[in-house]
């Protein structure tokens, strides 16, 4: 049954390899490579989340490895996405790309 009080975060809505066609929910400057779920998770957990994982494959790409994380509603989901972004890129140690270059 599903839970209208959390909110689905597919591991794609981040993948910089992806393009917003193909399930990327960030713009570029905001994408990570290859995030992971374990990544997810953690950047969920720095910004005050208890998020539950998922291992498994996105409807739309079944050969592509994926999973996702469900937590609490909290805001517009398009906030959380970009507070989530934000983390994931900390947890990754990545730079942020700037759109001005």
């Amino acid at each position: 049954m599903k839970d209208y009080k959390r909110y689905i975060i597919w591991l794609d809505y981040f993948a910089s390899s992806l393009s917003h066609s193909e399930g990327r929910r960030v713009g570029l400057d905001k994408a990570v490579s290859t995030p992971t779920l374990e990544e997810l998770e953690q950047a969920a957990k720095l910004i005050g989340l208890a998020p539950d994982a998922v291992q498994c494959t996105h409807p739309r790409r079944t050969a592509m490895k994926s999973g996702y994380i469900s937590v609490e509603r909290r805001g517009q989901k398009s906030q959380l996405l970009k507070e989530l972004a934000m983390a994931l890129s900390g947890v990754k140690g990545e730079k942020r790309r700037h759109s001005s270059h």
